[in-house]
């Protein structure tokens, strides 16, 4: 029916119905923008615009709840408690006794975790030796010690071996690699990677892709629960459907050998407080992706997704994302057409961008 009094309404008529709804839409904004509860009844009762976002994060939080029973291959819990114990065990002073508050759970989900076919050995391995260094400094409360006692009873079989050397906990700053890279190198990828919109009609090597996806799972996370995962369509005709879904992909979507589609995992939370870490530690680690792809010789565009509902539902059923999944962005990928254009895309650049806290 709407599309039809679409057709039929002529263009000048057209015109001035979205100047009409712009003109009352910016004039009711100033009057609902002038509090919370006026911003909520907004929201309720003349724009549904977040309730697709609402439903997520509430599905999110049932999902949460179901995976700490179901405990298949990855925790979030585990991941943000073990997280936890590493940031207390670095502390300068270090106290003698802390994570009290979650050092039972943190233990009890361990042990659950470990009785698990099929859970991440190398989440399990993190988590059994950062919970050896914390028992082994920290002294002992009657909740510690409940701890510990349930913790030496599940593990004794895992301590047999004394050869064994545990490197998965926190180290020494000095420790770490030294780099190789010089900041005008750094900054030269920076500016070879640029956003690249057509390629070359040939395969992306599975290995490259992987490589590139391994980089960016070492950019920083919230409490290192990395609330995402990268979809990868490298069929053409299944990338093109995917990039026709996002806006602003029209005279290009049709020729993109592959593409990655960012999607954020609200399950990893129990509070709607955290809902937007999904698209910040996603972000993070999908630029990570990016600059590795470019030194692998792969061109890369960050396809912009904003939250639109008829294009959020149709990848959805394309990709049979699950209700508590939302897309951050979609990644095109392949080897670059040297022939092709770049946009220049002028950056802001010092007192644009930067600006000084002051003192007072």
């Amino acid at each position: 029916m709407i599309s039809v009094l679409r057709k039929a309404i002529p263009a000048p008529a057209k015109r001035t119905i979205h100047r009409t709804l712009d003109w009352l839409g910016a004039r009711s904004v100033r009057v609902f923008s002038a509090n919370r509860w006026l911003a909520s009844l907004y929201y309720c009762v003349f724009s549904r615009r977040f309730d697709r976002e609402h439903l997520a994060v509430l599905k999110g939080r049932a999902a949460y709840h179901r995976a700490l029973r179901a405990m298949e291959r990855t925790s979030p819990l585990l991941r943000r408690n073990v997280h936890r114990l590493e940031k207390g065990l670095i502390m300068r002073p270090r106290r003698k006794v802390f994570a009290e508050a979650f050092i039972l759970e943190t233990v009890r989900c361990y042990n659950r975790a470990k009785d698990r076919p099929g859970y991440s050995p190398d989440e399990l391995r993190w988590a059994r030796d950062v919970l050896d260094e914390y028992f082994s400094v920290v002294e002992d409360t009657p909740t510690i010690s409940k701890a510990r006692k349930e913790y030496g009873e599940a593990s004794d079989a895992e301590h047999s071996d004394g050869n064994e050397i545990r490197m998965f906990k926190p180290y020494p700053m000095s420790e770490c690699p030294a780099s190789p890279v010089s900041f005008e190198q750094l900054a030269t990828l920076f500016v070879r990677r640029r956003s690249v919109r057509w390629y070359r009609q040939q395969p992306v090597p599975d290995d490259l892709i992987q490589k590139a996806i391994n980089a960016a799972s070492l950019a920083p996370s919230a409490c290192n629960r990395q609330p995402f995962r990268f979809v990868v369509a490298k069929a053409p005709a299944i990338a093109t459907k995917i990039a026709e879904c996002a806006g602003g992909t029209t005279g290009f979507a049709h020729q993109l050998p592959a593409v990655i589609v960012v999607v954020g995992d609200l399950s990893a939370y129990p509070k709607e407080r955290d809902r937007h870490l999904i698209y910040i530690d996603a972000s993070l680690a999908s630029m990570q992706l990016m600059l590795a792809a470019e030194t692998l010789g792969l061109s890369t565009c960050p396809i912009n997704w904003p939250d639109v509902d008829l294009a959020e539902e149709k990848l959805q059923r394309i990709l049979k994302l699950p209700g508590h999944e939302r897309v951050v962005m979609l990644i095109s990928i392949g080897y670059g057409d040297p022939e092709s254009g770049i946009p220049y895309s002028q950056k802001k650049q010092n007192s644009l961008i930067t600006q000084e806290c002051s003192a007072e």
